[in-house]
């Protein structure tokens, strides 16, 4: 049994605005998923933290002339002048062994607040860019990360010739354009689909395959 020291870390970021929400309950259901297969879990809950999403001017200590957010980020993250709330969030990720992304698919992708802590977090210069590449060579490879999220429509909704198309098609851009651009191993989602159609006991049948999801889509690294 690893000790708290040694056992590897989850980060969850979680982005639902009500605390009694099925997506809550399915971010605890994963969490404690985590713990009961040995990892250390830290949850970062944006909106109870009042997250503010937007990657603005006032991120940074002095911008003169044109501002070029990433240029900035650069030069804050070599100057150690990153704002600090981005700086404590950006060190409880590159501390994380495994991310998890929990939010509610909102017009087929992430909310706008978790959607803005990846603009600030996923800072160049600190998870890529600089002395970092792209992909196998950004800071966070060797890691893995995952998405846990709800949907509003059915599974059939997703499927090819479904009402909505393919759900792969949809989450290419975070998989690919966020996740695996900055090192993570992606490893398969675990969606909920349609939990305001359910009855309180599927409900409870969902989170019990959120959970048995979890500890077989998340071995321990």
């Amino acid at each position: 049994m690893p000790t708290l020291d040694t056992a590897p870390v989850a980060l969850i970021v979680h982005a639902h605005p009500e605390p009694r929400s099925f997506s809550t309950a399915q971010m605890t259901t994963a969490a404690q998923a985590l713990r009961d297969a040995g990892y250390r879990v830290d949850v970062l809950d944006l909106y109870s933290e009042a997250w503010s999403p937007a990657l603005a001017r006032d991120d940074f200590a002095s911008v003169e002339g044109h501002f070029k957010p990433q240029a900035e980020q650069m030069r804050a993250v070599e100057d150690g002048t990153l704002d600090a709330t981005v700086r404590a969030h950006l060190d409880r990720l590159l501390a994380a062994d495994l991310l998890v992304l929990s939010f509610p698919m909102w017009w087929f992708s992430l909310p706008a607040i978790l959607k803005g802590w990846v603009d600030r977090v996923f800072a160049m210069g600190a998870v890529f860019g600089g002395k970092y590449g792209l992909f196998g060579d950004a800071a966070l490879a060797g890691k893995r990360a995952m998405l846990l999220f709800t949907t509003g429509g059915a599974c059939e909704s997703f499927q090819p010739g479904g009402a909505f198309g393919p759900m792969n098609d949809f989450l290419f851009h975070i998989h690919r354009g966020m996740l695996e651009f900055v090192g993570y191993q992606v490893l398969d989602p675990v969606v909920t689909y349609g939990p305001a159609h359910m009855t309180d006991r599927e409900r409870a049948a969902a989170l019990e395959t959120v959970r048995e999801s979890i500890a077989l889509n998340s071995p321990r690294p």
